[in-house]
């Protein structure tokens, strides 16, 4: 069988995370079986928003650039698609499988597109966040996710929080950063550090770093540090290449 691997995140309008995605996908691409190393085409990305494109379109495009002509091919082609997401929110449970569907009702039988889990599904995702909270210095840890509207998806935050261990809160939703932060103080604590708990750095960790500092004005006798978000990584290559075998 013949496999190739598409990596999907959001999208986004800043120059940042499709830079690390880039990244990613080379560092996805140097785990290939040595007989795969020599096509550039088998590890590509795509975004769910953000793009001239809608996604189906772009799982057809790469479909065609790795596999060729695939009529011409003895060979079963599978096209496995990564969602490079942490929580199990709209994106992940309805958009991406509809975009999937479409994209397979187009290829037809010659390529199998299969959807694998989504990386914040994975079970040592919790380890790579560990090795940061590890490497700061801090009484108080809060775990900062961008949370969702569907019913469930926090869940996945709340446990992670809670076993690393740090306190829950939300960038488009409650508990937020301050209210947290607010009660954390009020418990006695001096020293806070926050984990974004997304990607790549972007729009949104600017803004975290931005009310961040207003934090400090509004609570003068804390030491505030944030720490980095996930980044592009061979840890998280690891994570990724696991999953395609899933």
């Amino acid at each position: 069988m013949s496999s190739a691997y598409l990596l999907v995140s959001h999208g986004s309008r800043d120059r940042r995370p499709e830079i690390a995605m880039q990244q990613l996908a080379k560092l996805v691409h140097n785990k290939l079986p040595e007989n795969h190393n020599n096509s550039e085409h088998l590890v590509g990305i795509a975004t769910l928003e953000m793009s001239p494109q809608p996604l189906h379109e772009q799982i057809q495009e790469f479909a065609k650039r790795a596999f060729g002509d695939c009529k011409l091919s003895q060979n079963e082609n599978c096209l496995k698609i990564v969602p490079l997401f942490l929580l199990p929110g709209v994106h992940v449970m309805t958009d991406i499988p509809a975009e999937v569907a479409l994209a397979q009702q187009a290829t037809g039988q010659d390529i199998t597109i299969e959807l694998q889990p989504h990386l914040g599904s994975h079970p040592n995702l919790e380890k790579l966040l560990a090795k940061q909270i590890a490497a700061i210095k801090a009484e108080a840890w809060i775990l900062l996710a961008h949370g969702s509207r569907r019913p469930g998806s926090k869940e996945t935050v709340e446990a992670m929080a809670a076993s690393l261990p740090a306190v829950a809160a939300y960038w488009s939703g409650p508990p937020s950063l301050e209210s947290q932060v607010k009660e954390l103080v009020a418990a006695g604590y001096r020293e806070i550090a926050i984990l974004p708990y997304f990607l790549f750095a972007g729009g949104i960790t600017d803004a975290i770093a931005a009310s961040i500092e207003e934090l400090k004005l509004q609570f003068s006798a804390v030491n505030f540090q944030l720490a980095q978000p996930l980044g592009a990584s061979a840890e998280l290559a690891e994570l990724i290449w696991d999953l395609t075998d899933r």
